[in-house]
């Protein structure tokens, strides 16, 4: 049985379209933990975002069996892209954008995977991370959604523009005021993280 770790995501899609599933359970395995964030902070529902998860999946995986990508060193940003676009053609289902309300909800972070720590640790972590979500949510959706790309998904601005459909100078902007107005909303609660 080969490993596939060491391998880039370029290799892994050819490996996998050669016919080693393994290679693409090593695929998602590297990217599940960002794809789900994403998805989950953009619907803001567990069940919704985990149903959205499997069918970005399906939607690489045919892709990639009919040999149609070609997003060469790109996966994670096309994966991304596909998710957001999922996410997208929901809520036009749906005739609603998302909901921008607090939640004290901490499911998303179950699928983070965290090096062993203390209980008060782990409390902390989850109280910030409590602190930074209920902000999150209070944000204009665009910049919500570059802050979302940029932090959890690790995506570039060049990336994030592509994938919002918009300049990069608009992504940078979206960040900007999007990081002003959490320092603003920090200053104004008195909230420490």
């Amino acid at each position: 049985m080969q490993s596939f770790k060491q391998f880039t995501d370029h290799e892994l899609v050819c490996h996998f379209q050669n016919g080693h599933l393994e290679a693409l359970e090593t695929l998602i395995l590297r990217h599940k933990d960002k794809i789900y964030t994403s998805i989950y902070l953009l619907v803001k529902d567990k069940y919704l975002a985990e149903d959205m998860f499997q069918d970005v999946f399906i939607k690489i995986i045919d892709t990639l069996k009919n040999k149609k990508y070609n997003e060469e060193g790109k996966f994670l940003p096309w994966a991304l892209r596909i998710a957001h676009n999922l996410c997208v053609d929901h809520f036009r289902k749906v005739k609603r954008r998302p909901a921008i309300k607090t939640t004290d909800n901490y499911d998303i972070f179950e699928v983070l995977n965290f090096a062993e720590e203390s209980a008060e640790d782990k409390t902390m972590r989850l109280q910030s991370y409590g602190r930074v979500q209920k902000m999150l949510d209070l944000l204009p959706e665009e910049q919500r959604e570059v802050l979302i790309l940029r932090h959890f998904a690790d995506l570039s601005f060049k990336e994030i523009a592509e994938l919002m459909n918009c300049s990069i100078n608009t992504a940078l902007g979206r960040m900007r005021y999007g990081l002003i107005n959490l320092r603003k909303m920090m200053t104004e609660k008195q909230i420490a993280l």
